[in-house]
């Protein structure tokens, strides 16, 4: 899987998940504050979705992975088996 198809998984988990706006949803938008404003139980949410779809696990990982999709991209492409 490349990190388009990644990307777009991602986006696609995020709005059926979290009911975001698919308009509002890019690469570069930050997920939390100054962007979305997701909270602490999206983010929850997203670690479930994450280790669902992908098997990456994002348990005890920094906040960096979170910043915006293009992160979290980066961070399931490395940790992919």
């Amino acid at each position: 899987m490349n990190e388009n198809e990644i990307s777009e998984k991602i986006k696609e988990m995020l709005c059926q998940r979290l009911g975001i706006d698919p308009e509002e949803l890019t690469d570069e938008i930050p997920l939390f504050v100054g962007g979305l404003e997701l909270d602490s139980i999206d983010s929850l949410e997203i670690i479930a979705a994450i280790d669902e779809e992908f098997g990456v696990s994002m348990t005890g990982v920094g906040k960096e992975p979170f910043y915006n999709v293009k992160t979290l991209t980066a961070f399931v492409a490395e940790h992919l088996n």
